[in-house]
């Protein structure tokens, strides 16, 4: 296992987490002294908005919201995003909802008064600066978007997934209220459980782990693992779902410093070619990765494997084969198709799909085991079933 020695991390400003933080919020934006306030959100959080926007009204805050980001945000979603909140011109800007929400927050907060251009700043540390404050409240238990500096569009020129990464996308102010989460349908709850385990596993697996990071992934592996069926199967249960966004918060201070490897990907080509939601793509790819990557660090999969539940076996190799078991079993106990085939993906795309995460080196160098072209075939083949 390759080490580096380089640990860079720009943690939030401030990060509040607890059952009905919501309900402090407007005081805190008031603190800020704002006067103008943007909320990207999503319309099954309407009445939790509502309240917040008349709490804000009371302190004599001007509100504007968008409900327009339904699934993964395209550029052209952004430009025309942007046609609505540059006149207005919020002194702050709110994410409310799930990884696309808070995502598209982070670039309108990046670009309000931002001489650049969105097509200058894609890629890695490309951002010159953030004039307005960000403030990221996760309605989701998944993608951990409100503790990284990554944010993922869509190019409407080549229908591929790119990554803007900045320290200046990192919000200000993150209120993590798991009451939120109670809402989120079981189908959702369970992808992007399993998109927050996986950015703990493969931060944990990385070729360029970090122990200081490790201690986030590990225990975020152990409290998804643990919690997640129930979560799924009992949205109201509170402390499952404390638990599972705790591990997807740990997840997101992962995506900074160490970042996700061969699974997210392989799954970016899900994505654009079928339009596959994020968190499932990665649950359908998880259990193979994990299979073709043990023989790189058997030791660490045998430490994921006990993470995620599993006893000690005889060796490594053994622990690590019985934590792909495990994962399997609680992908299948919350109720996530298991294979391609299951959700419609053509054998036929494989060779396309492979040529297309290649092109996500900023990712696959970071795996354990060196993943080409040919290889990624070969996984595709296997998830198919």
């Amino acid at each position: 296992m390759e080490l580096t020695n380089n640990l860079k991390i720009f943690f939030p400003g401030k990060l509040v987490f607890a059952n009905g933080c919501m309900d402090q919020l407007a005081e805190e934006v008031q603190s800020l002294g704002a006067k103008k306030v943007f909320i990207a959100t999503i319309e099954p959080l309407k009445n939790v908005v509502d309240i917040f926007i008349s709490q804000l009204r009371d302190k004599e805050i001007e509100a504007q919201v968008d409900t327009s980001i339904v699934q993964e945000p395209t550029f052209s979603d952004f430009e025309k995003l942007m046609e609505m909140v540059q006149p207005f011109n919020p002194d702050v800007v709110i994410g409310i909802g799930g990884g696309s929400v808070l995502d598209i927050s982070k670039l309108v907060a990046a670009q309000v008064e931002n001489d650049q251009q969105l097509r200058d700043y894609v890629g890695i540390g490309l951002l010159n600066g953030r004039k307005k404050k960000l403030i990221c409240v996760p309605a989701t238990s998944g993608t951990g978007s409100e503790a990284s500096p990554n944010a993922i569009l869509v190019d409407d020129a080549d229908s591929q997934k790119k990554g803007i990464i900045s320290p200046y996308l990192v919000p200000d102010i993150v209120y993590v209220d798991p009451i939120l989460t109670v809402s989120v349908p079981p189908a959702i709850t369970a992808a992007t459980g399993i998109d927050a385990l996986t950015h703990c596993m493969e931060a944990y697996t990385n070729k360029f782990a970090q122990p200081f990071i490790d201690m986030m992934a590990y225990e975020g592996m152990k409290l998804i693992a643990a919690y997640i069926e129930t979560a799924v199967k009992d949205g109201k249960n509170i402390e499952a779902r404390e638990k599972v966004a705790m591990g997807s918060l740990l997840g997101g201070f992962c995506l900074g410093p160490v970042n996700t490897a061969g699974v997210h990907a392989l799954s970016y080509p899900l994505g654009s070619m079928f339009h596959l939601a994020h968190g499932l793509s990665n649950a359908l790819l998880l259990p193979y990765i994990m299979e073709y990557n043990i023989p790189a660090d058997p030791k660490k999969y045998a430490e994921v494997a006990m993470a995620v539940g599993c006893e000690r076996q005889s060796d490594d190799l053994a622990t690590a084969t019985k934590g792909v078991e495990k994962i399997k079993d609680i992908i299948k106990a919350c109720g996530i198709p298991q294979t391609l085939k299951e959700v419609n993906v053509s054998e036929d795309a494989i060779p396309q799909m492979a040529v297309d995460a290649m092109k996500v080196q900023r990712l696959l160098k970071n795996n354990p085991r060196e993943i080409a072209e040919q290889d990624a075939v070969n996984i595709y083949k296997a998830a198919m079933g």
